[in-house]
């Protein structure tokens, strides 16, 4: 099972009444700590869907270039290129 860590976080003005106004009674979370696990949810989702798609992209272009386009390539060759 994973860690839990508690953290602290300060909000202030315009922020801490968003967070008010989405807990509670009238809000979409029974308290804070539901609303910012759902947030931070969803941020790691955006992320991954982002490089899914960056992914995606990079291989429909592979496909679609002419096969005279490919060069062989070592290891190294790729790693290096991946870390530029």
């Amino acid at each position: 099972m994973a860690e839990t860590t508690t953290m602290t976080v300060r909000l202030s003005g315009v922020l801490s009444e968003f967070v008010a106004e989405n807990v509670g009674e009238h809000g979409a979370y029974e308290n804070v700590s539901e609303y910012i696990r759902d947030l931070i949810r969803r941020d790691k989702e955006r992320v991954e869907r982002e490089a899914f798609d960056r992914l995606k992209a990079e291989l429909t272009r592979a496909f679609a270039a002419p096969e005279d386009s490919y060069k062989p390539l070592t290891a190294a060759e790729v790693i290096a290129r991946n870390k530029a």
